[in-house]
């Protein structure tokens, strides 16, 4: 096979940058390109303490700063907290060590919205 069927070829089997791909892509492939980043606004006027650990005792890593948006990797039980989004025992990670009370979270959901964090 020539250099440029083989490049045309591959051509096909690669999402472009609309993230459109090639007819002849595996499932798998698809799934990874039609999945994007989703942000949640944290409560307006509201600076949040984002912590080591799902709970009000762990140690404060930093401070979000009002209207932030964060993305969650993943969520767990922890303390239950009060705020402008309720009252509720689901934490948000939002990076590895790195989470915050969905009470502080507009995710649209009382429950869980994305995957539990292991």
């Amino acid at each position: 096979m020539a250099t440029s069927e083989i490049n045309e070829n591959a051509d096909e089997n690669t999402a472009d940058k609309n993230g459109n791909v090639g007819e002849n892509e595996s499932p798998t492939l698809l799934a990874r390109s039609a999945a994007a980043t989703v942000y949640y606004p944290v409560a307006p006027g509201q600076q949040v303490n984002v912590r080591r650990g799902p709970n009000t005792g762990s140690q404060i890593v930093r401070v979000l700063p009002e209207d932030s948006r964060v993305a969650i990797r993943c969520q767990t039980r922890g303390e239950t907290v009060t705020g402008p989004y309720g009252t509720t025992d689901i934490w948000d990670s939002i990076a590895p060590g790195q989470y915050v009370s969905d009470a502080y979270v507009k995710t649209g959901s009382d429950d869980f919205v994305t995957i539990r964090c292991s």
